[in-house]
């Protein structure tokens, strides 16, 4: 039977790893700034950029509904969905309901529902790591068991210009937000290995930030030359390519690969964000 990806739009973009072969589709959010309502569909987040730079309130998001996620469901496939955590979005309960109406409607549907754990570039990682499985022609059963153990180990943490967007979205307390302003400290985040977001370390200065970053990496990562790490950046290109190299200099992974946010990622992590997984 064949498969088929279905993922929510906290997947970021890389034309190199979404191959046209891939039946892969990305179930949009929305996202609400004021009055309008963006689809985060071949957005352009240089234009929510300064929306959200315009907005003096919190920019609000819709995950996709359960009906959006079973009209992508095939009952002629095998069909895997990857949503953001659900410690921070209802994405994947959404599609839980969505694959349990698909199997009362088609008894034979094969539907199997990932909770990265994780978000951005933790998101794209299980894709990567889906597809590479599923190129080995692997089991489904072997798949599904391979993954729930891959998010288990993965880890995510990242460095933003700012938390603001994050404390807005009730997503961390105001009181870690503030660290950024205060002394010039650059709050390292983390997840806290249950798919909520936790603080790492306290740092001074963006560069330091970085170098630590890496040094963390370095640290804690085991068996690196079998894992490929992914950066996520929003409109910082030039800051995950110095990144890469710092860690591929510290760190022998199979690979190091950069996306570039989408919408959702774009609306937490706001403009400089970055975010690594592995």
């Amino acid at each position: 039977m064949e498969n088929k990806i279905i993922v929510d739009s906290c997947l970021d973009f890389n034309p190199e790893i979404f191959t046209a072969d891939l039946p892969l589709e990305r179930i949009p959010f929305k996202l609400r700034i004021d009055d309008e309502e963006l689809v985060d569909q071949d957005l352009s987040t240089m234009l929510l950029v300064d929306k959200m730079k315009l907005s003096k309130n919190k920019v609000s998001t819709a995950c996709p509904s359960p009906q959006e996620y079973l009209d992508a469901i095939d009952p002629e496939r095998v069909n895997y969905i990857i949503t953001i955590s659900s410690k921070l979005s209802g994405s994947y309960n959404s599609a839980v309901m969505a694959a349990v109406m698909a199997q009362e409607k088609y008894p034979d549907c094969q539907v199997h529902v990932l909770d990265s754990e994780s978000a951005a570039a933790g998101e794209d990682l299980l894709f990567m790591k889906l597809q590479s499985f599923l190129e080995e022609n692997l089991p489904t059963s072997e798949i599904v068991s391979k993954l729930m153990d891959f998010i288990t180990n993965m880890r995510t943490m990242f460095i933003l210009n700012s938390l603001d967007n994050l404390a807005k979205n009730g997503r961390i307390s105001g009181t870690m937000a503030l660290l950024g302003k205060v002394l010039k400290v650059v709050p390292i985040m983390t997840d806290n290995g249950e798919g909520e977001i936790a603080l790492k370390e306290k740092v001074r200065g963006k560069k330091k930030a970085f170098s630590r970053l890496v040094e963390i990496i370095a640290d804690e990562v085991s068996d690196a030359s079998e894992k490929i790490l992914a950066i996520a950046h929003v409109h910082a290109q030039e800051t995950a390519e110095n990144l890469k190299k710092a860690i591929e200099e510290k760190c022998n992974f199979k690979d190091v690969v950069i996306f570039e946010a989408g919408g959702l990622s774009t609306v937490y992590a706001d403009n400089g964000g970055v975010i690594v997984a592995y």
